[in-house]
């Protein structure tokens, strides 16, 4: 039995406050799209594949808090207050931050066991210096791992933890799930659109390499489809985490993939602060 209901209904959607804006998705093309994480060797475009702007409702969904499931929608909004004070120190992140996230994702999703592997810092005004990774916020619609590189990726992290049999782990349900936090003043400047993975039907992802320095990754880009449902959390503060599943090993109805893209929000003030945000990546393993 499938475990998916129907998306919102339009009569629900329509009593929600929404805006309206642009979302960048990709254009059908032949070829598979490129994307380098680096500046690639001269005559090579950082990027293939051509993006086109769609004027797309957004939906506030804190009124249906208490309605979104990981395993419906694909994402979920909970309270989380964390110990670490300056998450822009990696050492803090990695030693405070990591483990409040793994004991969190077991609460939410009764996992027996998480791992974060990744983080990333955003925040547009210091990514320009060039001197550090922290990064800017991604304007095109995404999602972080695709059926393949799910695997491929969790195999490569449990060996670097010294995993003895990774592919007998990776043969049991497990999921990959994104936690998003501001992690200064509350979100104004490019807050964060996630997609119903109810909503998205499987030609809509584009499987896309991802080139780093030392290896290839493989993500989803998406293309559009009146029928996606986005949605999104003003105002987002420091005790909120967003929980976005971006793969899961069951393919009987649970959600899979929640496409997410940040946005140019009308409403923000002009003169509001840059986005700063980090985005965990977790591997969570379920009970057999």
């Amino acid at each position: 039995m499938s475990l998916v209901s129907p998306v919102f209904d339009h009569a629900i959607l329509a009593d929600l406050p929404s805006v309206t804006a642009s979302l960048n998705y990709l254009l059908p093309m032949t070829d598979k799209p490129v994307n380098y994480t680096y500046e690639p060797p001269a005559g090579i475009p950082r990027q293939s594949g051509v993006s086109a702007a769609y004027e797309v409702p957004i939906y506030d969904a804190r009124s249906l808090i208490a309605n979104l499931s990981l395993d419906r929608q694909g994402f979920a909004l909970v309270e989380q207050h964390s110990a670490a004070q300056d998450f822009y120190d990696d050492d803090v992140v990695r030693r405070i931050y990591y483990p409040e996230a793994e004991q969190l994702l077991k609460q939410v999703t009764g996992a027996t066991r998480v791992v974060v592997f990744d983080h990333v810092v955003r925040n547009a005004q210091r990514s320009q210096s060039g001197t550090n990774d922290i990064k800017e916020p991604v304007r095109r619609v995404h999602n972080d791992f695709t059926a393949n590189s799910a695997y491929t990726r969790g195999r490569l992290v449990l060996s670097e933890m010294g995993e003895q049999d990774p592919d007998a782990l990776l043969k049991q349900r497990f999921s990959i799930i994104n936690l998003w936090r501001a992690i200064a003043n509350p979100i104004q400047e490019s807050p964060l659109a996630v997609c119903d993975a109810r909503s998205i039907t499987s030609t809509d992802l584009v499987a896309s390499d991802l080139v780093y320095r030392d290896r290839v990754g493989e993500t989803y880009s998406v293309t559009y489809n009146p029928s996606h449902q986005w949605f999104y959390f003003p105002q987002m503060h420091r005790d909120e985490v967003l929980l976005i599943k971006c793969f899961d090993a069951d393919e009987s109805g649970r959600a899979r993939f929640a496409a997410h893209t940040s946005f140019e929000d009308p409403t923000s003030p002009v003169n509001a602060p840059p986005r700063e945000s980090i985005e965990l990546r977790t591997l969570v393993f379920y009970p057999d």
